[in-house]
């Protein structure tokens, strides 16, 4: 295997566990050969192949995997047994845990937790003050609106909110922009039908 980093002997510690820190030592993807990266537990950790990274504040450790161009930026942490994979980028205060996988090209940020069996994927955007431990704690609706967005709703510590194109907010502040917006055409239309359904999901307790 060619390999892509190596350990730089500089060590931290999370948790009790030991972190080691990683430079490269090719050049692959937006990564230059001496680029200084994040903190690994282990080889196991980070992928040789591909062009995923783990920059110079993220961390991951225990049995986590990070795959394919998938990147963890900033202050994020993926632990436990979470996989992220794909073209996902991770980044804020982000946390992925326990055996929960993000995949496809979702982004996850602010200070979002994925964990328990949840599953982000497609271009899903979860961000801020998402809480997400299951499936059913997010649903994503392709190609809406004027502009073929993607739309996200999921699961927050406080209820559940709404990320759409610039848009984030909770669902009276999405139908208030909708009307705003676009009135009563048919891509207000298709917006409301799509609040509907959000409420059926996130009308009943786990």
């Amino acid at each position: 295997m060619n390999k892509k980093y190596e350990f730089t002997g500089e060590t931290t510690e999370v948790n009790g566990i030991e972190l080691k820190r990683i430079r490269a030592i090719r050049d692959f993807g937006e990564i230059d050969k001496g680029d200084l990266g994040g903190w690994i537990q282990k080889e196991e950790n980070l992928s040789h192949s591909g062009n995923a990274w783990v920059y110079y504040n993220a961390k991951v450790y225990g049995n986590a995997i990070i795959l394919d161009n998938a990147r963890i930026c900033n202050k994020a942490e993926v632990f436990d047994s979470a996989t992220v994979c794909g073209n996902v980028k991770a980044f804020d205060e982000a946390r992925i845990y326990g055996n929960a996988k993000v995949f496809g090209n979702a982004i996850v940020f602010g200070d979002a937790e994925i964990y328990g069996n949840a599953e982000i994927y497609g271009n899903a955007k979860v961000c801020y003050n998402a809480k997400v431990a299951k499936p059913k704690h997010t649903i994503l609706f392709t190609s809406v609106g004027s502009r073929n967005d993607t739309l996200t709703a999921f699961k927050t510590k406080t209820g559940f909110s709404i990320k759409v194109g610039c848009f984030f907010g909770n669902l009276e502040q999405f139908l208030e922009k909708v009307k705003k917006t676009h009135g009563d055409n048919k891509y207000a239309k298709e917006y409301e039908a799509i609040a509907e359904v959000i409420k059926i999901r996130f009308s009943e307790e786990d």
